[in-house]
Formats: structure tokens, C-alpha cells, sequence
């Protein structure tokens, strides 16, 4: 099995540098970073993480807290953060929220018990958990922004303008909205987007916040039930726009026939359901790999608490909104 030494050698460095770069230091030059981490792919280098946190301080771990893995954004969000971490040579701790105050609490508690490096976080609530404030590491936000740290997260707005637009290219004008929880910035900035987009040009007949889960309220099963003329609904997100169709076909209402329906996210599911959903695609590839970046970059030193990078997003039309009208 390769060695430090052997790196060393292998490049024309000290141990000591070589020592530097594998452990992210960042007093090295990007050149001989490269050479260094180049040879060690090369010569199948494989570090001993438990010798080196117990000399370093550093597990090479760092946590990742997402709401509810039930909810098939989250699995797509964690490989996207995985892949890189992987490619840093940090381990990934993996926690479930489920959905529950508790349970994130719990974890971020578990994560320190572990001695993490960091966590990325993706907040249940608009409130931080008690645990939160001990933990002495770097926090990174992803997906859902918040006051007081470094946040990575797509343009919601950008999305929500994007969405009425194409309702009005497709001839609706009378819009009923099914909401994510407007307690969460990102369900405000969808909502916020798609409302302030064409106010004099789009009705909203009516408007009901459901949770990001999808389980629909019964106000918005009376909603839907109802639907007082409208000719599309805009959803909070793919998960709740699935609910509905599924809820709207047990009615005998068809998608989009009888009603339109969009999300937002661009879940795998969205091509497989039937109808096909028009929604907006988050880039989670480039999300989970900036927020990552972040995180090794505070390890390595840098001051990342106040950046924001805020990615654009898509509109995927899919067969989910009819046509009811030339525009």
C-alpha cells in the first residue's frame, strides 16, 4: 500500500506537504496540489482516517441533515452532495429528519457525538434547532435559505415568474394555488414569484398552503373538490401537484382535460406519472457540488458565513397544462 513518503517521492515534495494537501491545508499551491492529489490517485493511495483525526483533530466527516427522505427530492439532493463530497475525500454522515423537530434535533446532537467537520443542512423549520447552537463547526444551508449562513439554493422566483408566463402562454388566467409551507422562504419565493409575475393579467381564485410532504389538507381537498372555475393549479411542489392529480382523478376530474396542473422541482417521478408534469427543473447536480465546495473551503480556512449563490432554474413542459387559448 502506498505511502505518504511514497507521494512524496513520487512528486519531488516533502512529507510534510504532502501531509498538508491530503489534509486540506490551505498553505499549499494549487500546482503542487494537483501533483500531490494526482499521485496519490495514481499510486492508490489510501489514507488511515482514524490516525489522522487522532493526530489532526479532523474526522474528514461531515454531516448531512435533509427533511424527510420519503420525499424523493431529498434522496436526488443527498447523491448530488455525496458524489462530491466523495471526490474530496470526505465521508458523508447521513440524517433523516423525518419530518419531526425532534428527530432534527436529534441528529444534529448525534452529529456532534461524532465530531463532524461540518454540516450541510437543509432546515425543517424556519427555526434552528436548540442542539445547533453548540455545535462549533461550519453550516451550510442548502435548498432552504436562512439568516446567518453561507446558503446555496436555486432562484425560486425565477422560477414562480417562469411558471406564469407559460400559463399565459397556454391561455389561463384564473389560477388556483396549492402552496408549500409559508413559513419557509423557498415556499414564499415560489408563491411570491408566480403572484407578483402578471397581477393584472392572473386571478387567484383561491390559495391554500400544504406541506412540502404532499399530504393535502382539507382545506385543500375542499379546494380541489370545488375548484371554482380554475382552469390550472399551481402547485408548491412536484410532490403535492402528484397528490393532486392522484386526488383529482379519484374524483373523476381529469389532468389536463377538465384542469391543469404544474410543480416545481423536476423529481424523477414527474416524467413517469401520468399525466407527464409541467414543472421547474432545480439544477441539484450543481447545488449539492457548490455546497460542498463551501464546506471544504471552511475546513480548509476560508470565511464562508455570509455567501449566497443562487442558481437559476428551468421550465420543463411536460403534458400536465392544456392549451385553452391563443395568446
Amino acid at each position: 500500500m502506498a505511502t505518504v513518503k511514497d507521494i512524496a517521492t513520487a512528486v519531488g515534495v516533502s512529507v510534510a506537504t504532502v501531509s498538508n494537501v491530503l489534509n486540506g491545508r490551505p498553505n499549499v499551491g494549487h500546482v503542487i496540489r494537483k501533483k500531490v492529489l494526482h499521485a496519490a490517485k495514481q499510486l492508490g493511495y489510501r489514507p488511515n482516517r482514524a490516525a489522522q483525526a487522532m493526530r489532526t483533530g479532523r474526522t474528514r466527516a461531515i454531516g448531512l441533515v435533509l427533511p424527510d427522505l420519503t420525499n424523493p427530492f431529498f434522496p436526488e439532493l443527498a447523491q448530488a452532495v455525496e458524489n462530491t463530497a466523495r471526490s474530496f475525500g470526505l465521508l458523508v454522515c447521513l440524517i433523516d429528519s423525518q419530518g419531526r423537530v425532534d428527530g432534527e434535533s436529534d441528529g444534529f446532537a448525534l452529529l456532534m457525538q461524532h465530531a463532524v467537520d461540518g454540516v450541510i443542512w437543509c432546515p425543517l423549520g424556519p427555526r434552528p434547532p436548540a442542539a445547533l447552537k453548540k455545535l462549533d463547526r461550519p453550516v451550510v444551508l442548502i435548498d432552504r435559505p436562512g439568516p446567518g449562513y453561507a446558503v446555496v439554493h436555486s432562484n425560486y422566483v425565477m422560477g414562480g415568474e417562469l411558471l406564469a408566463q407559460h400559463a399565459l402562454r397556454m391561455g389561463h388566467t384564473r389560477v388556483g394555488l396549492l402552496c408549500g409551507p409559508q413559513d419557509l422562504e423557498s415556499a414564499r419565493q415560489r408563491r411570491d414569484g408566480f403572484v407578483n409575475a402578471a397581477p393584472d393579467e392572473i386571478e387567484i381564485a383561491w390559495e391554500v398552503n400544504v406541506g412540502f410532504d404532499g399530504v393535502l389538507t382539507p382545506q385543500a381537498v375542499d379546494a380541489l373538490k370545488r375548484r371554482r372555475n380554475v382552469t390550472l393549479i399551481v402547485a408548491g411542489n412536484d410532490v403535492i401537484a402528484i397528490s393532486a392529480i392522484r386526488f383529482l382523478s379519484e374524483h373523476g376530474i381529469n389532468v389536463p382535460e377538465d384542469v391543469s396542473i404544474t410543480g416545481f422541482d423536476n423529481i424523477r417521478w414527474t416524467d413517469v406519472v401520468t399525466p407527464r408534469l409541467t414543472t421547474i427543473a432545480q439544477p441539484l447536480g450543481a447545488i449539492g457540488k457548490k455546497a460542498v465546495e463551501l464546506m471544504h473551503g471552511s475546513m480548509s480556512g476560508e470565511k464562508i458565513s455570509a455567501r449566497r449563490t443562487i442558481f437559476d432554474v428551468t421550465l420543463i413542459e411536460r403534458d400536465s397544462v392544456r392549451r385553452i387559448g391563443r395568446r
